[in-house]
């Protein structure tokens, strides 16, 4: 439902009849995301033509890249990695730090992996918080951040210096610097939402975060700090509960609008 602010960009569907859309990811020169309901890694072009990449039985599983192009994927409790040939092989085990899926991945310019994992069984479970761990280079995972209400999307800002993550249960944007090793210090709130509640996010080039807001049906740009700088009313899909997300009917829809600064990551 695009809004109906007459300031506001126009609204445009870039692809339609896909089932549960998360972890979009910009990589050369097409938008990448998975559809957890239907299974499939997409790439889809700014002309609307897409290509299934590839398919994955897992749920949840999201995306980034090494600095080297090689595509890392989120696997309930392990990272893969796809090689040039197109294979995929075990990039890191993630079970010795828990026992729950993991989430989201962010990786920053020296090849470390941000993962995180929300910490009790979802949806249903009872509620417990988050963490984040750093995979390096190398494979090795370990605990790096924790105390996070439901860590969501995550995003590295263009100099490698902090890491925001989104706690959707806590109403805000949580900052942490980063350290050459990959170590996370100085949690703090990079911007209190009020009542936003924060999904996945990206930094633009001028510094700012968009957050999705699922609850609220919209997007919203906001600086450092949390000034609202611009928000796009907008449903992507008809939502029914948590329990449905998987064979989920497909009325899910890429939408996009004109932004007033390119994504951090657009060449």
């Amino acid at each position: 439902m695009p809004s109906k602010d007459p300031s506001a960009p126009e609204v445009k569907p870039l692809m339609t009849g896909l089932a549960l859309v998360e972890s979009p990811r910009w990589h050369d020169g097409r938008l990448w995301f998975s559809d957890w309901g239907a299974g499939e890694l997409i790439a889809v072009g700014l002309e609307g033509e897409s290509e299934v990449i590839l398919r994955m039985s897992s749920f949840p599983f999201s995306i980034d890249w090494l600095p080297d192009g090689r595509l890392l994927i989120v696997n309930e409790k392990r990272v893969l990695r796809r090689e040039p040939d197109g294979s995929l092989t075990i990039h890191s085990d993630l079970t010795h730090l828990s026992d729950k899926n993991w989430n989201e991945i962010v990786v920053d310019g020296r090849g470390n992996a941000y993962v995180n994992n929300v910490g009790f069984d979802f949806p249903g479970g009872t509620f417990a918080p988050g963490i984040v761990a750093v995979v390096t280079p190398d494979g090795v995972a370990r605990r790096v951040a924790e105390g996070i209400a439901f860590p969501n999307g995550m995003a590295v800002t263009p100099d490698n210096s902090t890491l925001i993550v989104a706690e959707s249960y806590g109403r805000k944007l949580t900052g942490l610097d980063i350290a050459p090793d990959g170590g996370l210090s100085n949690k703090r709130i990079w911007a209190d939402l009020g009542d936003g509640v924060p999904d996945g996010i990206c930094v633009d080039a001028q510094g700012a975060v968009w957050y999705a807001d699922v609850p609220n049906k919209r997007c919203v740009r906001v600086r450092e700090g949390g000034e609202a700088l611009q928000t796009i009313a907008i449903a992507a899909a008809e939502w029914g509960s948590p329990k449905n997300m998987i064979g989920a009917t497909r009325t899910g829809q890429i939408l996009s609008a004109a932004a007033p600064s390119p994504h951090a990551g657009w060449p």
